[in-house]
């Protein structure tokens, strides 16, 4: 059983944009039964609740819908699964967590996404193949309004092959988003420890969308990032560039997307559309006992479109974590979002605080 609470508010630069903000109390209770034969089951009741007295008011608009939807409550069978396993063999149908590269739990929010899917996965030594439908959706980036929604119209096929030894990862997925786009994505990530103090890591990424049915979804987006572990310090580097395809704009899947460069909130789907893109961010995160302090700096440039519209927005996220141990956490983050193109205030002018105390059991 997981408790979980957050406060999380945005300070609106733009002129008559009203400043939202909610806490919501709630969490996720799951239940898995025990193996037999290599069956077993689990499920997960996750609700949300909005705490009105520190929640803004709806009827003028200061409430911050993204953590209990706009009716401040959120309540659903987030997995409800049956499993079979057999050595390397893993089937799973029904509601479930899935992480992929264009399909994932976007654990940022009081409500992560969960998917109505049926996986099944073959290890193999050091590859592992994985094969799926996904059917819908629900959680923080469906919609909490929405609640379950469709993963393209008849569902999404994927398939994946992956590779992992000590030091290489590698990756090649493939989605059938169906009558809306074909996704290609491949990844390969490499670590180097020079010492038990002094580690590098290296990954670079490319995701290739073919549109389909008028869907106007279209992309080819190539990225490479490294990360430098020093003692207590971390210290890393990330690039992502999204080539123009006329009036067509990218798809960052189901979840918060899988570029390098994304940011708590800044992806660069947000301005490729129509336009060449690229997006740099560095970051650095302090260690100390049961602390981590973070500081991150993205630059998202988009270049004229074929308005001769140009896009330059820039995000800090400061914040920290403290983990007590393996069942309390407390996290902060502070975002701040400003539109360097503009000379007036508009909408990528905000910031937001977000506040989180987590507690398994």
């Amino acid at each position: 059983m997981q408790l979980e609470s957050m406060y999380a508010s945005y300070n609106q630069k733009k002129a008559l944009e009203p400043d939202t903000y909610a806490t919501a109390l709630g969490g996720t209770l799951k239940y898995e039964l025990a193996s037999l034969y290599g069956f077993n089951a689990g499920v997960a009741l996750t609700t949300s609740y909005d705490i009105g007295f520190a929640t803004g008011d709806k009827g003028n608009g200061k409430q911050n819908a993204e953590l209990s939807s706009t009716k401040g409550n959120y309540t659903q069978f987030s997995e409800l699964y049956l499993n079979y396993k057999n050595d390397g063999l893993n089937i799973r149908a029904g509601r479930q967590l899935i992480d992929t590269p264009l399909a994932d739990s976007d654990d940022i929010r009081m409500v992560h996404n969960t998917f109505e899917a049926y996986i099944a996965d073959y290890e193999l030594g050091n590859i592992d193949f994985i094969a799926g439908k996904l059917q819908r959706w629900q959680g923080y980036d469906a919609g909490l309004d929405l609640k379950w929604q469709n993963t393209g119209e008849n569902g999404t096929w994927m398939f994946a092959t992956t590779y992992s030894d000590k030091t290489i990862t590698a990756s090649a997925w493939y989605y059938d988003i169906t009558k809306s786009v074909d996704a290609l994505y491949t990844d390969i990530d490499a670590h180097y420890a020079f010492n038990k103090n002094t580690e590098l890591h290296s990954a670079f990424q490319y995701l290739h969308e073919n549109e389909k049915n008028n869907s106007g979804y279209a992309a080819s987006i190539y990225g490479a990032m490294s990360e430098l572990s020093l003692y207590d310090f971390n210290f890393g580097i990330a690039y992502n560039k999204s080539s123009k395809k006329a009036g067509k704009q990218s798809f960052s899947g189901f979840g918060g997307g899988t570029m390098f460069t994304s940011m708590d909130t800044m992806i660069i789907d947000n301005i490729a559309q129509d336009r060449d893109a690229h997006a740099v961010v560095l970051g650095i995160i302090y260690s100390l006992a049961e602390w981590k302090f973070l500081y991150t700096h993205g630059d998202f440039y988009g270049d004229a479109d074929s308005s001769n519209v140009k896009e330059h927005i820039r995000e800090h996220d400061i914040g920290f974590e403290y983990t007590l141990n393996e069942q309390f956490a407390l996290a902060c983050i502070y975002v701040k979002e400003d539109d360097r193109q503009n000379n007036i205030k508009t909408l990528n002018d905000w910031d937001r605080t977000q506040i989180m105390l987590k507690y398994d059991f």
